[in-house]
């Protein structure tokens, strides 16, 4: 699936840390080869965040995105909300 960073995204990610900055990316890449990978645990969203789309970068951040029609046959993946789960959700996980 073809993805997306919204630009304030790209600003928080130039200042992780570089292992998280990677392990952003690697999951970036597997997402690109197979969106629902079960290393990802891709899945929709509820309450606040209803529409849209969450994946696993590790344990504990998590990625979320918005499916955007692009007059394609697929959707473009537009990442724009990155963080812990209790940064995001407000409970641990």
């Amino acid at each position: 699936m073809r993805w997306q960073l919204s630009p304030p995204l790209v600003d928080q990610l130039k200042k992780l840390d570089v292992r998280l900055y990677k392990s952003f990316y690697q999951s970036i890449a597997r997402f690109e080869k197979n969106p629902y990978d079960l290393h990802l645990n891709n899945h929709k969203l509820k309450d606040e965040y209803e529409g849209l789309r969450s994946i696993n970068v590790t344990s504990d951040y998590r990625a979320i995105y918005e499916e955007i029609p692009s007059g394609e046959k697929e959707p473009i993946a537009y990442f724009f909300i990155f963080g812990t789960h209790k940064e995001l959700y407000g409970r641990g996980t």
